[in-house]
């Protein structure tokens, strides 16, 4: 999946819970549910949405589902982010040169 369908499927409050709710444990839905403000099928729904965009993944456990996040999914949203970062300190970087050429006068 692309990194955009990582942010699209997290832009969305409750789906963000669900998701780091999925990501301080994997749990069932019925575990996720109780710990949300959400019904059990609006859970479903939302980790529908976060399995497709490759951020959760799924595994059977007996008869329960078991879902946990998906570490490729994180590093694809992570590696994208990442890329700015440089960016982000190089002009940080030259905001305070400025500044202190700015004391210096």
């Amino acid at each position: 999946m692309t990194y955009g369908e990582s942010l699209a499927a997290l832009s969305d409050p409750t789906r963000r819970m669900v998701f780091e709710s999925v990501a301080r444990r994997p749990n069932s839905v019925s575990a996720i549910a109780e710990d949300l403000p959400v019904s059990r099928p609006a859970v479903s729904q939302h980790l529908k949405v976060l399995s497709d965009a490759g951020l959760v993944e799924v595994r059977a456990e007996g008869t329960r589902r078991i879902y946990s996040v998906r570490a490729a999914g994180i590093a694809d949203l992570r590696a994208y982010l990442d890329q700015f970062w440089d960016d982000v300190m190089a002009g940080f970087a030259a905001e305070v040169r400025n500044m202190e050429g700015q004391r210096h006068d």
